[in-house]
């Protein structure tokens, strides 16, 4: 099976995880997995003025400090797992992804870290949910 994880670094990402290290039927070397980590662009006008090299480092931290934990949750497991960022409306890119990637489950917390999360879900699984054609397992 493929797995997309999409991932913020948030408790909701790491619980995703812990749901899958408790269920053998979804962790395990016969699934391939990748793990996406959605970055918002920098407004166009904050950009205008720093340096490419900048922007780039601040996009590789960002995603290096979602990413450095769950690399050591598949080492741990003896998992490979294939990291990808991408850059823009997070939601869309997820779903986006995941669709291209022809992925069997979409797995993803329900809330993130941004501050305006909704009542029931976050904004990011809510429109994840709405575009994306694969099925999607929400880890509260």
């Amino acid at each position: 099976m493929k797995i997309l994880i999409a991932a913020d670094g948030s408790r909701c990402t790491k619980r995703a995880l812990a749901y899958l290290a408790a269920h053998d039927e979804l962790l395990g070397t016969r699934h391939a997995y990748t793990v996406i980590h959605g970055v918002p662009a920098i407004p166009h006008r904050a950009a205008a003025f720093l340096a490419r090299e900048q922007a780039r480092s601040y996009y590789e931290d960002d995603a290096e400090l979602v990413f450095k934990p769950i690399r050591a949750f598949f080492a741990m497991h003896g998992i490979e797992a294939k990291f990808v960022t991408r850059i823009g409306p997070v939601a869309a890119n997820i779903a986006k992804l995941a669709r291209q990637g022809r992925f069997d489950l979409l797995v993803m917390g329900s809330h993130g870290r941004g501050a305006a999360a909704g009542l029931v879900m976050g904004s990011v699984a809510a429109k994840a949910l709405s575009l994306c054609t694969t099925p999607v397992l929400l880890v509260r």
